[in-house]
């Protein structure tokens, strides 16, 4: 089979980025963070004279220790050459590499990074904050639909611990009055089921009564918004809800929707649930990336030891002695 002329740095990335939502059913954000990042490694290619089609192995290494200069963090050079190692591996099983150049390449040493989360207690203050602002009958319309509508958010975030996006995307068939689960759509176009609590359909019955006498009453979507994409975006919300940090106040930088992602599997963990109960709610596919939460494990298993070990040090403690 003959091995297709060399194509340049932009189509070699329309092509890569057309099998990610054909193959893998990769959704828009992802789309994007691969084009940005891509984007940035061909400029760098480009100004050294070179194609993304016949860079070599020392070309990538150039574009790392660029990054590094750059002052990126360690994560961010890592995601940076994840990409371009999936570029490559398509480029050649495409035939439009003879070889792999960033197959020998390793990535910058990282730490084990711990996922930013909040206390239970946090996190009632801001649902109760939000609560409060959502009853006020004082307000309004429009300001109580707001309230209600970051209401409904947290208490659905918090209970089902959504991806930020597959949240902002439900449909509005999500808010009937007998539903106890969501089907939600994942990474991949992957389905999952997750339970809803009490509060949150609570929290979604309110809000969408608020809707009822306003043009949005007919969405097909959960959060209706006039903008392009017919509900309410990614950035809104977070913007929304690190307003509602400060008036709680909690630091507006250690909050964003993923952070309260991170707050449900955490608390679950810490009250017992299984790692792979948590893995299935949260949508992982591999249990690996679940694995960032074992220190909670960790620390809950020797919270046990201490406390219900009959052979423990406590001289507070009943039980047998050596």
């Amino acid at each position: 089979m003959a091995r297709p002329a060399a194509i340049s740095s932009e189509n070699s990335i329309a092509l890569f980025l057309d099998m990610l939502a054909a193959e893998r059913g990769a959704r828009p954000n992802t789309l994007a963070a691969y084009r940005s990042d891509l984007e940035d490694f061909a400029g760098h290619a480009a100004a050294a004279g070179a194609r993304l089609a016949d860079i070599t192995s020392d070309g990538i290494r150039s574009y790392l220790a660029a990054l590094s200069r750059r002052g990126l963090a360690p994560s961010s050079v890592a995601r940076k050459l994840s990409a371009v190692r999936q570029l490559y591996r398509f480029l050649y099983a495409e035939r439009y590499r003879s070889d792999d150049p960033a197959a020998i390449l390793e990535g910058p040493k990282r730490g084990r990074s711990l996922p930013k989360t909040l206390t239970v207690a946090e996190v009632d203050r801001l649902i109760t904050t939000a609560r409060a602002n959502a009853e006020q009958t004082e307000r309004s319309a429009p300001d109580r639909q707001r309230a209600a509508r970051l209401y409904c958010l947290l208490e659905l975030l918090y209970a089902t611990g959504l991806r930020v996006s597959e949240l902002v995307e439900l449909p509005a068939s999500a808010a009937r009055r007998d539903q106890r689960m969501l089907i939600v759509r994942g990474k991949g176009g992957k389905e999952r089921m997750v339970p809803l609590n009490d509060a949150a359909r609570r929290a979604m019955t309110q809000y969408r009564d608020l809707l009822k006498d306003t043009k949005n009453r007919n969405s097909v979507w959960l959060f209706p918004s006039s903008g392009k994409e017919g509900h309410l975006t990614r950035q809104h919300f977070a913007r929304d809800l690190k307003a509602l940090a400060a008036l709680c106040g909690l630091r507006t930088n250690a909050i964003s929707p993923h952070v309260l992602r991170h707050a449900f599997a955490s608390h679950l963990l810490q009250n017992g649930a299984d790692l792979r109960v948590v893995q299935t709610l949260l949508g992982h596919s591999d249990i690996s990336t679940t694995q960032i939460y074992t220190h909670i494990l960790e620390e809950r298993l020797k919270s046990l030891v201490r406390d219900l070990h009959p052979l423990n040090d406590d001289p507070a403690a009943s039980g047998p002695r050596r």
